[in-house]
């Protein structure tokens, strides 16, 4: 998935679909993660896809002592300029009252 293909992905969804809700979060954490989000009405019932960019892990250190219950720290070092893509879809789910992750398998 790249950013070409989910700005097409959308533009059909907007086309198609009654669009509840869009819009983009940026978390901090992890070096800085944008997830770019659309809610819309599907013939599966209310879908979420979200499309995440988050920066490519180059190194992970590892910090532990061996005195009895330290605990052990991971610091992870991420990339500058490399980013992953990648795109989540969610369904729904009345019972639960939340969103569901939908397996990726059943598209295949």
């Amino acid at each position: 998935m790249n950013t070409d293909k989910w700005e097409q992905i959308k533009g059909r969804i907007e086309d198609d679909f009654e669009v509840e809700e869009r819009g983009e979060r940026h978390d901090d954490e992890m070096g800085g993660v944008d997830i770019n989000f659309i809610v819309f009405k599907s013939p599966l019932g209310r879908v979420k896809l979200e499309f995440i960019l988050k920066p490519v892990i180059l190194d992970r250190k590892t910090n532990y002592s061996n005195r009895i219950g330290s605990g052990t720290k991971v610091e992870y070092v991420y990339s500058d300029t490399e980013k992953s893509e990648r795109m989540v879809a969610y369904k729904w789910d009345e019972v639960r009252d939340g969103w569901v992750e939908m397996d990726a398998k059943a598209f295949e």
